[in-house]
């Protein structure tokens, strides 16, 4: 099923072809939706560039291209306005007609990916033996819900938790383990805690003791070389490492397994060969006892060619040389067609250089290779994110507050929930919030974190999507509407493709929830009808769903998506104040009126899913 936007935009491609020859058939039509329906429901741009290209006036191009529009079975009104803006006013029968085939549509709509692409996503990516921080939230969050955007429309998504395992802060820290006299067999008895006091007391006698730091980097040629005593702590390090992970991406519901670690260690036996093909292919260049790679158009402070590093002058290999085996390896051995890295945006040349030395080295030719970049979480200072010492805030402690003070916000709001569902909602609003403050923002930008404007019930918030969930329920549960199955899909492959429903089933009951993955009112789609002005305008915005889920799939943007969502449950309000639902003046438009909510709801619902926010029943 094509989505509206898609529709119009072939129906003007064919004009636009018809008016001026088929050499402007790939000229973009600049389809929107209007920004105010007075004028129409939506309206094309294009007479302007064309008008440019053509060196016609843009109102004849617009004149034209009306002329050769085939859209009688669309629009009843196609008006040219100003210089040669092309306004279209849908007809009220093909809304409602959209509104039923979407409403009967398990996908609302959206057409599955034909063909489907293999899909690798970096994300997240912890360092072994240091607790996550809040600098580890964005690439968890926003790889998370790329993910299940793209499984959501049927591509297969291979997930990939690069994790920080090798390299010379592992002999330190083996090193140091070892001469407070942890022997090997005692392993097991390492925490989380401990290892944080671990890192920060091997780091200052690194620093400070010339003679512990060589035989920490003596402990890590014994850590490469596979000495049993070294490699028993090392594994020990990583076990309890992704201990902490699994509890952290546990409470974030973020779909992360053990299966999906790719972490630096794992490339070390190709990292040879990448040097090998390099330097057949002539890429690299010994330079200052180092062999290099000179990407063109990267230089230095002083204008020089700006080299990435494949081999040190000491024979070891960096980060360059490991993310090249991570490119190579998700191309030959993985087959991926798009290949998605989830960092920060500080990484951005190091990246671009690394991106394009395997597209020189004919790598990534035919592949779609991007960087999702984002900014720095900030206090309210505007400063980098802390505590009030001054330390690094642990992602752990940030959402236990979460849940503590959503707990506060929910009891003051219903006090009659009891204990279990308190907690429940709690911690669906408070992680939710969390959560959406981060995706709901341009991720390019830094952020401010501030409580107060996250876990507001008003405002482009978690919350308030949550509630206008939960107010179209109540709606529901008034009229005493009974549930039927219809499938609601969140994301992946099969059946319901993404997530493991079960999984989410088992969990959403463990937390003592009523919502449901698969779960719908029974309402007669076939009865939609739309007179009033906010019923027009609620059904407009639940029909360019499907578009703005392709366009965060294509841009790698998932504040589209959150922006969609705050306008829709903001136009649902709005319906709902106008335009009576449970009182409405006859059968028929109660009817037609509950369908709108159903059809809100499910969307509401499918939107957040695939944020990873979860809905709740009552709040």
């Amino acid at each position: 099923m094509s989505d509206l936007q898609t529709t119009l935009a072939h129906r003007f491609s064919s004009a636009i072809t018809q008016a001026f020859g088929p050499q402007h058939a790939a000229t973009d039509p600049l389809i929107r939706p209007s920004g105010n329906l007075k004028f129409g429901d939506y309206q094309a741009n294009v007479a302007m560039s064309l008008g440019k290209t053509l060196g016609a006036k843009p109102r004849e191009v617009a004149e034209k291209i009306k002329a050769a529009l085939d859209l009688a079975d669309l629009c009843d009104k196609v008006e040219i306005a100003g210089p040669g803006f092309i306004n279209l006013g849908l007809r009220t029968d093909f809304i409602a007609a959209q509104l039923h085939a979407v409403a009967a549509d398990e996908l609302l709509g959206i057409s599955k990916a034909d063909p489907p692409q293999k899909v690798v996503i970096d994300y997240s990516g912890p360092n072994v033996a240091k607790e996550m921080h809040v600098g580890h939230l964005r690439s968890t969050v926003i790889g998370d819900s790329l993910a299940r955007v793209l499984e959501y429309l049927g591509h297969d998504v291979i997930r990939q938790n690069h994790l920080g395992d090798w390299g010379t802060q592992f002999g330190m820290l083996i090193e140091h383990l070892v001469e407070q006299h942890q022997a090997a067999d005692s392993h097991h008895l390492l925490h989380i805690a401990d290892l944080n006091a671990l890192y920060k007391a091997a780091k200052k006698r690194f620093d400070d003791d010339p003679a512990f730091a060589q035989r920490a980097r003596q402990r890590v040629v014994a850590l490469q070389g596979g000495d049993p005593q070294t490699r028993a702590l090392w594994q020990a390090l990583i076990e309890e490492s992704k201990h902490h992970f699994n509890a952290i991406y546990q409470q974030l519901d973020v779909l992360l397994t053990d299966d999906h670690i790719r972490a630096e260690s794992f490339y070390n036996p190709t990292l040879g060969t990448v040097v090998e093909e390099l330097v057949n292919s002539g890429l690299a260049k010994e330079s200052q006892g180092a062999l290099c790679v000179f990407p063109p158009g990267f230089t230095d402070a002083d204008g020089k060619p700006r080299p990435l590093i494949i081999r040190k002058s000491d024979g070891g290999y960096g980060y360059g040389t490991t993310d090249l085996a991570g490119v190579r390896f998700r191309v030959f051995d993985l087959d991926a067609n798009r290949i998605i890295y989830v960092v920060d945006s500080r990484q951005k040349d190091h990246l671009a250089m690394v991106f394009q030395t395997a597209h020189m080295a004919g790598w990534t030719l035919g592949r779609r290779v991007e960087h999702v970049a984002f900014g720095t979480v900030l206090g309210e200072d505007n400063r980098p994110f802390k505590t009030r010492s001054g330390e690094t805030v642990k992602l752990a402690d940030l959402l236990n507050e979460a849940k503590e003070r959503a707990l506060k916000v929910v009891t003051e709001k219903n006090p009659e929930l009891d204990a279990t569902q308190r907690q429940a909602v709690a911690r669906a609003v408070g992680i939710g919030a969390i959560k959406y403050a981060d995706l709901a923002n341009d991720r390019v930008k830094d952020y401010v974190f501030s409580w107060e404007r996250m876990l507001a019930f008003d405002g482009n918030t978690a919350p308030y999507l949550q509630n206008a969930y939960v107010r179209i329920r109540s709606i529901f549960r008034k009229a005493g509407a009974s549930a039927t199955a219809v499938s609601l899909s969140t994301s992946g492959a099969g059946e319901e493709r993404g997530m493991k429903n079960e999984e989410r089933r088992t969990k959403n009951e463990e937390r003592g929830t009523t919502a449901s993955v698969r779960s719908s009112f029974l309402v007669s789609h076939s009865s939609i009808a739309i007179a009033d002005p906010a019923e027009r305008a609620l059904a407009l915005k639940l029909l360019q769903f499907p578009g703005v889920v392709a366009a965060v799939a294509d841009a790698l943007e998932p504040h589209r998506l959150c922006n969609y969502l705050y306008e829709l449950a903001s136009l649902f309000h709005s319906f709902y104040e106008q335009c009576p639902v449970l009182a409405a003046p006859d059968a028929a438009t109660r009817q037609s009126r509950l369908a709108l909510c159903d059809l809100t709801a499910r969307t509401l619902r499918t939107g957040l899913l695939l944020l990873g926010i979860d809905v709740v029943e009552q709040m």
